[in-house]
């Protein structure tokens, strides 16, 4: 699979308090990671949270998994 060159993840002090978020959305990236953990799909997410996009869920997704915060010291 290819990877997008779009950042998904942002920070920035005033969305959110600094908070990881999913671009272009209010919703940070542990609340998609908690929806995940419930049993919730990707389209059951996008269609509870209109502002997401399914490849904004998916491309958010990757950009962590390939993040050095998941990465052995």
């Amino acid at each position: 699979m290819a990877r997008s060159t779009t950042q998904w993840i942002v920070a920035d002090p005033e969305h959110l308090g600094g908070v990881p978020r999913i671009q272009g959305a209010r919703i940070s990236v542990a609340l998609l990671l908690e929806l995940l953990s419930c049993g919730m799909t990707i389209p059951e997410i996008v269609k509870e949270y209109p502002s997401l996009t399914e490849e904004a869920v998916r491309g958010t997704l990757d950009e962590l998994a390939h993040s050095d915060l998941l990465r052995a010291s």
